[in-house]
């Protein structure tokens, strides 16, 4: 029996493949650095426009977009066809880009944001789903690995382009830098993309009713998030929780499935591994204020912050390379020990964020960049393992609804724990008294209280350890 062949990265990088690859991961590199683009000027908008305690919905808004988004990438490829779907997303994804740049006051940025989000959640679905259909089968595996690589690449460009545009004090020109990759991206598109490209397979019948509940739980959150009063705050969580328990409890009775069977119990393999998932990227979403406490609290510049709160996803990179390949017993230890890890950074983080005299002695800000990198770090050493066992354990059948959950998942857990973020630190003195004493008491506050989340995650990781 011979091997199947598989393609090279010659045959994938190169000719009308090399051109549909650059297409491809253009539209990844494009959503991606505009995270990372306004995660390092938000610290200049809002001293600009205002709209401090709407700081974490910036990203709230952002992701909850992007999860309807990429969940109706499907139905559009089924209606418009490929090349229209691209085309169409860019346009949507440019006229939010617009509107941020133009953005008076900060609930105009906010519609920008959540219209940005909408283009950027349905462009990463039309490129991953694409692959199947703009390659041959035997470099699935590479293009998807190119494609992925490209959120690397925009830890190191969105910073670069936010800090120097916030630096000069030019905040609005960071949006405006990306309308060149966008029609650079357009023109690809339409040249390589043949028009009559379509979906490749049978029509799919997306859950966006459940999806658009996990939506309005967390804006739920995030309104409760603005009141000065606890009540309100604890209300918010409960009407978000009592909602997704319900879009649980639907989701078992339903035809079209969010979650494979037994996704819903911390019990099984599965319900562990998804519990451990959505636990670690929490913990992640603490990045979001980063830049704001390394500029106020520490004096560091916008293009400095922003490669610092960079270092998370650094963490998160050299993690997943470093659990690659590991025996079944070092997997095992690693699930267990990678959420150790991200907890003691965050706990690392709530007593040296704080601290003025880090940055009064010289260089003793150096220190943050060990907490940092180790948040990442931590979620690296047992993510690609967590996904691959999710693979093997999602029952017989529910194989492409185990993965596609995945990208529900952590966009959901990112959307919550950003609107979570958002409600720990006004409530800990991020808005009222504001400013440096106000920075202090938030940093202190979130970090502690997130450092439960990839806690919890440890605990709850028994049966992924066993789903060998």
């Amino acid at each position: 029996m011979h091997r199947k062949h598989s393609g090279s990265w010659s045959e994938l990088l190169w000719g009308r493949n090399g051109l549909r690859s650059l297409a491809l991961a253009g539209g990844v590199a494009l959503h991606a650095v505009n995270v990372y683009i306004v995660t390092t000027i938000l610290p200049s908008v809002v001293q600009d426009i205002g709209g401090l305690e709407y700081y974490a919905w910036n990203t709230t808004l952002f992701v909850v977009a992007s999860i309807l988004g990429s969940a109706l990438s499907p139905k559009a490829m089924d209606f418009f066809g490929l090349r229209r779907s691209f085309l169409v997303t860019i346009a949507i994804f440019v006229c939010g880009t617009m509107v941020c740049a133009v953005a008076p006051t900060m609930p105009w940025m906010l519609v920008g944001r959540t219209i940005q989000g909408l283009g950027g959640g349905l462009l990463l679905g039309l490129c991953y789903s694409a692959v199947r259909v703009m390659f041959e089968e035997r470099l699935w595996s590479r293009a998807m690995v190119l494609v992925s690589s490209m959120w690397g690449i925009a830890t190191l460009a969105g910073p670069a382009i936010g800090g120097i545009f916030a630096q000069t004090g030019h905040w609005r020109w960071a949006f405006w830098a990306v309308l060149p990759l966008a029609a650079g991206l357009a023109l690809l598109v339409f040249t390589q993309v043949g028009p009559a490209m379509a979906s490749g397979g049978a029509r799919v019948r997306a859950p966006l009713g459940k999806i658009s509940l996990l939506a309005l739980s967390v804006l739920l959150v995030s309104v409760a998030s603005l009141s000065e009063f606890w009540v309100w705050n604890l209300a918010g969580i409960v009407a978000g929780v009592g909602m997704t328990a319900f879009i649980a409890y639907a989701d078992k009775h339903a035809d079209t499935r969010l979650f494979p069977t037994g996704s819903y119990s911390p019990r099984t393999a599965l319900g562990s591994l998804y519990a451990c998932i959505c636990l670690l990227s929490i913990g992640v979403t603490t990045e979001i204020y980063i830049p704001y406490f390394l500029q106020l609290i520490h004096g560091k510049s916008p293009l400095v912050a922003g490669y610092w709160a960079a270092l998370m996803s650094a963490g998160w990179t050299a993690g997943s390379f470093i659990s690659s390949g590991r025996s079944d017993r070092m997997v095992n230890r690693l699930i267990l020990a990678g959420p150790l890890v991200s907890t003691a950074a965050l706990l690392m983080l709530a007593g040296l964020m704080p601290l003025l005299a880090l940055s009064q002695d010289g260089g003793g800000a150096y220190w943050l960049i060990v907490p940092l990198l180790g948040v990442g770090l931590g979620v690296g050493l047992c993510w690609p393992n967590l996904l691959t066992r999710v693979f093997r354990s999602a029952p017989k059948g529910q194989e492409n609804i185990a993965s596609a959950a995945i990208t529900t998942l952590q966009l959901y857990a990112m959307a919550m724990g950003a609107a979570l973020a958002g409600m720990v630190a006004n409530s800990a003195g991020f808005t009222e008294p504001g400013g440096v004493p106000g920075a202090r008491h938030a940093a202190l506050a979130l970090f502690a209280v997130f450092a439960c989340a990839p806690a919890l995650a440890a605990l709850l990781s028994g049966p992924a350890r066993r789903a060998v």
